[in-house]
């Protein structure tokens, strides 16, 4: 184990061994560009108590990442929706097996999760390019928004596409050449205003965060604290998704050295990022400016540091940042699909992989669920679809949590060789998250949806419900259909 078989492929997931940990944790670095639609909708509810949400789900994201991590390199499977699958199949699985069924229905959420990021970021790019077009220019679309979110969507779905074909370690360099592009930028939009060279009168005040910190008539009771909680599960699917560097569990060259490495270099990445951006923001604009300008936050500051000119450049680096990010997302969630083929809990179509050993057929299946997943968010809006996605991430933390616990206690899994082990105490760890998951963040959530959270929030639930619930149904025709097969060969 952790030699470079780089032409070679993993003997169990078929996958190849291509990265490092540079490499794995380069992909991730769009992860930081989730905050951008999440800035405008947990501002609404909490203004600059925000901040405080943001930075402690990174650090809930250590947490609970270091023990996918310990996992993934234990198991070379990708990520939480592979681990979930090893775990609580059972070596001999029955026609209808529960366990089956339950890694599986962890890997549907997993896969649930990171498939709506693909769309989100497609129109939220569209809505920075339009507000540009409209404020910037003083022009109107001839056309309506949905038809350049479908045309941009094509475009970067292609060319992602095109590079993940040729292997993971593609992805990466297409990665590293966004990360240069995207990440330092973005962090250059929000500094600037702390150094009061701002082009116009917008500066950086802490008053603006002192005196907008909590809404009017905050009062810190039971419903208040429920509001904190759901806001606390969307969040966590924006700051703690930086466990996709364990989605590639079973391409790490060295899983024992590299995934560690990847894991924690992204999690550090992340940490700064989401307290330096939303204190900057909260420091820069009022809550009323704030939801005047929507998920396009970022647009009057980068304005406001470089003036007409230079918003030009920094909105072409703020795009390509969220390309970067529809990257991460798309190759995660294909491989989530793969290992779901490869377990046979979806159909053997997404095991294919072309010569470079990428899973080409899931590929093509997300390119898909981009497009249907772009129509759906002009019936509703960005955060509407954010927050029914974050129902699915809570479900698949709480069950990775609790594959780790089965993983340490398990006779099948408990002398499993660990190249890499989560610090001593995770077990107990896991358990406490495990049940902040199931129990509060998950009801909180649903609260924080339906009592105005989030626009169109209670078809966040609904909708959440529904796509998680339409996999039960598909997962037994499935294996009655792979039972059948058996009983005719």
């Amino acid at each position: 184990m952790g030699e470079n078989v780089e032409a070679g492929a993993n003997n169990d997931s078929g996958l190849v061994k291509s990265i490092d940990w540079k490499q794995g944790m380069i992909i991730a670095m769009g992860v930081p560009i989730l905050i951008l639609p999440g800035i405008y909708d947990i501002a609404g509810t909490a203004w600059g108590l925000s901040i405080l949400i943001w930075t402690v789900s990174v650090l809930q994201g250590f947490c609970q990442n270091f023990a996918i991590g310990e996992m993934a390199a234990a198991l070379e499977t990708p990520g939480i929706g592979g681990c979930a699958q090893k775990v609580f199949t059972s070596p001999n699985p029955k026609k209808f097996d529960l366990g089956k069924f339950v890694g599986a229905f962890t890997a549907w959420s997993y896969w649930f999760t990171w498939t709506p990021v693909i769309p989100i970021f497609t129109c939220t790019s569209c809505d920075y390019i339009m507000r540009y077009l409209e404020v910037g220019l003083g022009m109107e679309l001839p056309f309506e928004p949905i038809i350049l979110q479908l045309i941009l969507g094509v475009i970067i779905f292609s060319i992602i596409v095109y590079v993940g074909s040729k292997g993971l370690s593609g992805g990466a360099k297409l990665g590293l050449v966004l990360a240069l592009i995207a990440i330092l930028p973005l962090l250059v939009v929000v500094l600037v205003p702390l150094t009061g060279f701002s082009s116009n009168d917008m500066h950086f005040s802490l008053d603006l965060i002192s005196e907008n910190f909590t809404p009017d008539g905050w009062g810190w009771t039971a419903t208040d604290f429920m509001m904190v909680f759901g806001m606390f599960a969307y969040a966590q699917w924006c700051a703690c998704a930086w466990e996709s560097t364990a989605t590639y569990g079973a391409e790490y060259k060295n899983p024992g050295k590299d995934l560690p490495k990847a894991m924690i270099s992204a999690g550090l990445i992340c940490l700064a990022l989401y307290f330096i951006v939303p204190f900057c923001v909260y420091g820069m604009l009022t809550p009323e400016q704030i939801d005047h300008w929507g998920i396009s936050t970022l647009y009057p500051i980068a304005q406001a540091d470089f003036g007409d000119i230079g918003l030009i450049v920094a909105l072409v680096l703020l795009v390509s940042g969220m390309v970067m990010l529809i990257q991460t997302a798309f190759l995660g969630s294909s491989r989530t699909l793969y290992f779901m083929g490869h377990e046979g809990n979806m159909p053997k179509f997404f095991t294919k992989t072309n010569k470079n050993g990428a899973p080409i057929a899931a590929m093509m299946f997300q390119f898909a669920m981009g497009i249907i997943f772009i129509i759906i968010i002009n019936f509703g809006s960005v955060g509407m679809i954010l927050a029914a996605s974050s129902f699915g991430f809570c479900f698949a933390l709480g069950m990775g949590m609790l594959a780790f616990i089965v993983s340490r206690r398990s006779p099948r899994f408990k002398d499993l060789p660990r190249p890499w082990r989560a610090p001593r105490g995770w077990f107990y760890v896991a358990i406490f998250l495990m049940i902040y998951q199931f129990f509060i963040l998950i009801p909180c959530l649903a609260f924080w949806c339906i009592n105005g959270g989030i626009e169109n929030g209670t078809f966040s639930v609904i909708i959440g419900a529904v796509i998680l619930l339409l996999y039960v149904p598909l997962w037994f025709v499935l294996q009655n259909s792979r039972a059948k097969e058996k009983g005719g060969s």
